[in-house]
């Protein structure tokens, strides 16, 4: 007998095959909609050669412009991903993802780090996938992260095409897709109409509506009509992203709900053989960011994705925590966002008298190191690793805040300003439990409008105290932090079962689709003449 889970993704999958097997008819996008996409794609290249020569003139890590224009613009595709059974994708051979091919856009950074575990996962059970990023930070994390699956040929990574129809068959002609994902928030009217033309199925993940992109979309009715119609599934992360995605024309049986991924984006240690290992690790990493370990005996605090606005606020309350006396020797990890503004934040320290070092020139942490530039890339979870105390991102101002939940599973306690609207449900739990303090706007945001947070349910995350404030706090009590980590640590892994959640509906739309291509065809059914009996009028029928 089959166990639950099994059971309910069968049931999952027969529900969803009506939507499959419906009709490839799609409602196209409108006429000005298409027109416009026309018109912007000459405009649009000039747009990546702008940004090709500035971040170039960075230095920062960039694409060949050649490959991204012969992505986007279909010149060129590499042949599909390559199917290769391994003895870790044996025990898998049962799974609907064993062979597929699945085509995941991923828009940029935060989306690449919120999928990866999944498509880690796929990859495992022997799915072959294409990946496509928009940005060039989102490529370059990509290109990091799936190394190796990428070198063997068992994923492909491109930029995502152009959304216009002529380029979009071409890409669909080449990568021979069984599936489409889409992470978070990422629809293209063009792109789905043509994958339901061809009969593929597509998946918003992880799906994200806010308020103010709901109103956007809301704004073009006959846009979001098309969008809402052609997309198979949505998997939405929060009750009010599911109501939004109703309100604009998405059938009932299309959505999903599910807990964000961001939740298993970092699993916290569940025994003490895995805390051993955490220490372990910190220990490496101390030998590898420090001149000696003796550097790291001090307060911590990191400052992670930050944004232009934040840096300002978070060297100033710098400034004045080591003023306390008790925290003179305090350590600042600032970790930026965006490669291209590593020097523009480099300026900035040195303009404010600080001792600082860069890691990008191989510099170490020094006894008399005040703060710590980490202007490289991928290293965020390791400064997390080396804080007492961690500060998240694009939060001090409206950006939308990034995901808390890595420094949460390093039971770090953490601090976010009140732009959470992209996390809010995330940062509300964190919240409720005690692991995560809201403080503040950055002092150029305050009188934003989008202060009001009209997207953060929980009433109350809202700004209690100053940046400076909290991280004195946690600073000056420690046990207090750290039992405020270990809160957030131990919810982590009650909800880390995320992933899983949302990849059970994803093997069920494939299964149903699946079922649709074998479904046989009703015109193919030849009728039997013969089995009809002609009577004459009167005759009684027999019986």
């Amino acid at each position: 007998m089959p166990d639950n889970k099994d059971a309910n993704a069968s049931n999952s999958a027969y529900s969803s095959v009506s939507n499959v097997i419906k009709s490839t008819k799609a409602i196209t996008p409108p006429w000005y909609y298409k027109l416009a996409i026309k018109l912007l794609k000459p405009i649009y290249r000039l747009v990546l050669w702008h940004r090709y020569r500035q971040a170039k003139k960075s230095d920062t890590p960039v694409a060949d412009y050649k490959q991204e224009i012969d992505s986007r613009y279909a010149r060129y595709y590499p042949q599909p991903p390559a199917y290769s059974m391994t003895s870790s994708q044996s025990s898998s051979t049962t799974s609907p993802l064993n062979g597929a091919n699945i085509w995941c856009h991923a828009v940029s950074l935060g989306e690449t780090n919120t999928i990866a575990p999944m498509l880690k996962v796929m990859l495992r059970k022997g799915a072959r996938i294409w990946i496509t990023n928009t940005t060039q930070t989102g490529f370059a994390r990509a290109e990091q992260i799936f190394a190796e699956a990428i070198a063997n040929q068992q994923m492909v990574h491109t930029f995502v095409p152009v959304d216009d129809k002529a380029v979009i068959e071409k890409f669909i002609d080449n990568a021979q897709p069984d599936l489409a994902m889409f992470v978070e928030t990422e629809l293209w009217a063009n792109i789905l109409a043509v994958l339901k033309q061809s009969a593929i199925p597509s998946v918003l993940v992880n799906a994200r509506l806010s308020q103010k992109s709901f109103e956007s979309y809301a704004k073009y009715r006959s846009v979001s009509k098309s969008m809402m119609h052609n997309i198979s599934m949505i998997i939405a992360q929060d009750a009010n992203s599911a109501k939004r995605f109703r309100r604009l024309g998405a059938e009932v049986v299309k959505i999903r709900r599910a807990n964000s991924l961001k939740w298993s984006t970092g699993v916290a240690p569940d025994n003490a053989q895995a805390n051993l290992s955490l220490t372990a690790k910190v220990q490496a990493l101390q030998a590898e960011f420090g001149s000696d370990s003796a550097v790291f005996n001090r307060p911590i605090w990191v400052a992670g994705s930050t944004h232009e606005g934040e840096e300002e606020a978070v060297i100033e309350a710098h400034k004045q925590l080591i003023a306390q006396a008790n925290l003179a020797n305090a350590l600042l990890i600032l970790v930026p966002r965006h490669p291209e503004r590593f020097d523009a934040v480099a300026e900035l320290l040195e303009r404010s008298g600080l001792v600082y070092h860069r890691r990008s020139q191989q510099q170490l942490i020094e006894a008399n190191t005040q703060v710590y530039l980490a202007d490289t890339m991928g290293e965020l979870t390791a400064c997390y690793q080396l804080a007492d105390v961690a500060f998240v991102g694009g939060s001090l101002v409206n950006i939308g805040g990034h995901n808390p939940i890595e420094a949460a599973s390093l039971a770090k306690p953490i601090i976010m300003g009140p732009y959470t609207q992209s996390c809010h449900e995330v940062v509300a739990a964190l919240h409720e439990v005690g692991a995560l303090k809201v403080v503040n706007a950055a002092k150029s945001a305050q009188n934003d409008k989008a202060a009001k947070m009209s997207d953060n349910s929980n009433a109350n995350a809202v700004p209690q105290a100053s940046l400076l404030d909290s991280v004195i706090q946690w600073l000056t009590y420690p046990e207090q932090a750290k039992l405020a980590g270990e809160q957030g640590q131990q919810l982590v892994a009650t909800k880390s079962n995320a992933m899983q959640q949302q990849l059970v509906m994803i093997e069920s739309l494939l299964i149903a689709s699946q079922m649709a291509q074998n479904a046989p065809d009703p015109k193919d059914n030849e009728v039997d003449l013969d089995h009809f009996k002609v009577r004459k009028r009167g005759e009684d029928e027999a019986l």
